[in-house]
């Protein structure tokens, strides 16, 4: 590398690094003066990225998906832009703002790199408390083995516990209901005698809350149909062993609720909230639940001095959802511009583009293999057409565009 290079360090690479990596190298570098003197560089612990979204089906079968558009090889997707990207295969571990560099940790070897950045963007994600449904900083390899370590338990399973009434609590309940006890018939409200015994437990008054509670009585009434029960307003206090669901996916256990009951659990999935994958980062640039404090309108990290900018589950900018992340790219990506001309000396063509987050009920959620509930922009949606935008692959056959580029083939 010369003395001259100038990169671009994206830390990490699902949703938000991939869609800003292929945003700048498209749109951004071309424009600057001396393009060949920057180069985008991607680092992520996994070589692969992945349809998140989809765990909770995905981990039932790998019958139901194309594994080929599941897992997809990252740096396979940049190899049209030849020598002006570069992908490390590392852990983000430390973030220095005053010298601008970042420190990370290569998988494999342990051994760490200091990269100097000209400009930096934090798109590190978040982990799921459950294993199975998340890459979680691991690779391919380590997800199926624990699909296949879970699916083997199913076939012994009499009770599931699930912690969560959110999206990925509910789908995933859904699904292990459907696949495990079928469906009940049209006429019947429930599912008499269900083979296994899989509950719900949120804290929530309601499940689903970022729905009308409406919505989420009538996903209520859909998961009785496979046999699932949902108990609200109630904590899950402990968990014994406490391993359970975590690094020991099929442990039995004893699931100790705030109302004083116990739940015994031949399996048991947390599946309430994330953490962001954020300790690299100083605290002073993190809010109190651990992500990275955005300016919410730039997308800048205006604390951390200079063209330094954050997106997705790492960062305070929204709350976590792809349609939300989606349209903050290209705000991002006109500001990361914007910045980088004037660090060039020239003139950039307009002020800061702003972005407003959506905030309305956008949200949904199937429930098995042919059902679902939700809203887009505050209308209620049919469960036909939850199916038809989610339920049939929960966006695995959408992704594509995503990964290679080719949704931001055209400056927006």
């Amino acid at each position: 590398m010369s003395d001259t290079q100038k990169d671009i360090i994206i830390l990490g690479g699902s949703y938000a690094g991939t869609s800003v990596a292929h945003y700048t190298l498209k749109h951004i570098l071309p424009t600057l003066p001396s393009p060949e003197s920057y180069r985008v560089t991607i680092v992520s612990p996994s070589t692969e990225v992945i349809c998140r979204p989809a765990c909770p089906r995905a981990l039932v079968s790998d019958e139901y998906f194309d594994q080929t558009k599941l897992f997809v090889d990252l740096q396979e997707q940049f190899a049209q832009y030849g020598t002006k990207f570069r992908f490390i295969h590392a852990h983000a571990t430390g973030l220095d703002t005053e010298g601008r560099v970042a420190t990370v940790t290569l998988v494999g070897d342990g051994s760490q790199l200091k990269l100097d950045y000209h400009a930096l963007v934090i798109a590190t994600g978040s982990s799921t408390p459950s294993p199975l449904l998340s890459l979680n900083g691991g690779g391919r390899d380590a997800l199926k083995e624990n699909w296949k370590t879970f699916r083997a338990s199913l076939a012994t399973a009499k009770s599931i516990v699930i912690a969560g009434g959110g999206a990925t609590g509910i789908e995933t309940a859904g699904e292990l209901g459907e696949h495990l006890n079928g469906r009940a018939g049209f006429l019947s409200s429930k599912l008499d005698k269900p083979k296994v015994q899989i509950t719900v437990v949120t804290s929530a008054k309601d499940i689903l809350p970022v729905l009308r509670p409406a919505i989420g009585q009538a996903a209520e009434g859909y998961l009785a149909k496979v046999g699932v029960d949902v108990i609200k307003g109630v904590k899950v206090e402990s968990v014994s062993p406490s391993e359970a669901g975590g690094s020991e996916i099929t442990a039995k256990s004893e699931v100790k609720l705030s109302n004083g009951k116990t739940l015994s659990a031949d399996l048991y999935i947390p599946a309430y909230g994330t953490t962001p994958n954020t300790a690299f980062v100083d605290s002073s640039l993190r809010v109190q639940d651990g992500r990275v404090d955005t300016n919410p309108e730039t997308l800048r990290v205006d604390k951390a001095g200079p063209r330094v900018y954050a997106a997705g589950d790492a960062s305070n900018y929204a709350r976590p959802a792809v349609h939300i992340l989606m349209e903050a790219i290209p705000v991002l990506a006109a500001n990361l511009k914007r910045d980088l001309l004037q660090a060039a000396g020239k003139t950039p063509p307009s002020d800061d583009r702003i972005f407003k987050a959506d905030e309305s009920e956008t949200h949904l959620v199937p429930i098995g293999r042919s059902k679902g509930v939700g809203a887009a922009k505050g209308f209620k949606m049919p469960s036909f057409f939850v199916w038809l935008i989610k339920g049939r692959d929960y966006w695995v056959s959408m992704t594509g565009n995503t990964w290679t580029g080719q949704q931001w083939a055209k400056e927006t």
